[in-house]
């Protein structure tokens, strides 16, 4: 059974899965123009009680703890990361 996370949650180092983005229409918008929507693979580079710095799609985006609290994650496996790591070279 997967775990389901928001973004303020794991701790540095941790791959998962966009699986809901909660919030008003303007938030969604905001992180879709950053290239963050339901389905996209992150890894979070810094975590810190004050926001969050992911990395996702060769991009860094750094996110603050109150919108970082509306985005929903799902923990990827070991075989889950190593097929993702091969579809992007």
């Amino acid at each position: 059974m997967s775990q389901h996370f928001n973004l303020t949650e794991p701790e540095t180092g941790f791959h998962g899965l966009i699986t809901e983005i909660n919030g008003d229409p303007v938030l969604k918008r905001k992180l879709l123009s950053l290239g963050l929507r339901k389905g996209q693979v992150i890894s979070i580079l810094h975590q810190r009680h004050n926001g969050v710095v992911i990395f996702s799609n060769g991009n860094r985006v750094a996110l603050g703890s109150k919108i970082a609290s509306q985005v929903v994650l799902k923990a990827l496996d070991g075989k889950q990361r190593q097929k993702i790591k091969g579809q992007n070279r």
